[in-house]
């Protein structure tokens, strides 16, 4: 179960860097825990200037092996040599991931004080983590490219009155919800027998660069927040399509065919001064869609 599910957004630029907006970096914390959806240069910088530890980091999620992406880990795996990190980092990514990023961390000469392990994932697995889980999609763009989906557990809900009626403690509920059960005064108390329905586990959707794509549409159905790359406005989306990206439009059209809560534009073109003609055109089509500034945080609610 996760208390708190936050969204950080590092960095909302593509390509390259402008003055406003650094390469795209997201971070979600799950209450201690914090999981990094890509990387790109500037990444550590970025969290510096914000409430995250990146000595929480856990994960890192790359999405492709485009540079604006993944070239801030060498720095930050140095940094957190550096602070004497002693915890496990796991890093996945899609096909070619080991060796670039095994060459990326031989870049310079520094001492490594904890374990670093890379993974390559598919399209269809399913990452399985305590209180949480991964599921990895495909994205439409020129080279292996990704979707990662967070999936918080479902939570049974425990009904008051039957848990009074059983004279258990809020301790002994715990146990029952790791073991299943609890034998009390000679009778096995399972879980099902205080249920009282279930709080269903929310959903962030990140997408990394990609052209409109019908399977992240279906994998966004219901979600709660949908992180969809909208790197032009629609006068410039014909050419955005044959690239692999998306305009603020048709990112829209997506969050409104997956009926998701919210709608977050990223991977902003340096060509906008100013992001807000994308947001503008999104909201026609999807009220809920916001360009976030680079820094900004989000509380992911749970639904009532």
């Amino acid at each position: 179960m996760v208390s708190t599910m936050r969204i950080v957004f590092l960095g909302t630029s593509g390509s390259y860097p402008s003055p406003k907006r650094s390469l795209p970096s997201i971070a979600v914390q799950l209450d201690s825990e914090v999981l990094l959806l890509d990387c790109g240069e500037g990444t550590q910088r970025q969290i510096m200037l914000s409430n995250v530890s990146y000595m929480k980091i856990s994960k890192i999620f790359i999405t492709h092996l485009h540079g604006d992406h993944f070239l801030g880990i060498p720095g930050l795996v140095q940094s957190m040599s550096l602070n004497n990190r002693k915890e496990p980092l796991y890093i996945y990514g899609p096909r070619g991931t080991i060796d670039m990023i095994n060459s990326a961390l031989m870049l310079g000469y520094y001492t490594l004080t904890f374990p670093i392990y890379l993974h390559e994932v598919y399209p269809g697995e399913i990452l399985r983590f305590q209180g949480y889980s991964v599921r990895v999609g495909r994205a439409n763009h020129p080279v292996p490219s990704l979707v990662y989906e967070i999936i918080e557990d479902d939570l049974v809900r425990i009904d008051e009155e039957k848990k009074r009626k059983f004279g258990l403690s809020s301790e002994e509920v715990e146990i029952i919800r790791k073991t299943g059960k609890i034998v009390k005064d000679g009778r096995e108390i399972k879980l099902d027998d205080i249920a009282g329905g279930i709080r269903k586990g929310r959903r962030i959707i990140y997408t990394g660069d990609t052209a409109p794509s019908e399977e992240i549409e279906r994998m966004a159905k219901d979600a709660d927040v949908l992180i969809h790359e909208a790197s032009v406005d629609s006068s410039l989306e014909e050419k955005a399509n044959s690239y692999g990206h998306s305009s603020a439009r048709q990112a829209a059209e997506t969050a409104r065919k997956a009926n998701v809560r919210y709608l977050f534009l990223f991977h902003i073109s340096p060509r906008y001064k100013k992001a807000k003609v994308l947001e503008a055109e999104a909201k026609k089509i999807f009220p809920n869609s916001r360009v976030p500034d680079d820094l900004e945080e989000f509380i992911v609610k749970v639904r009532k």
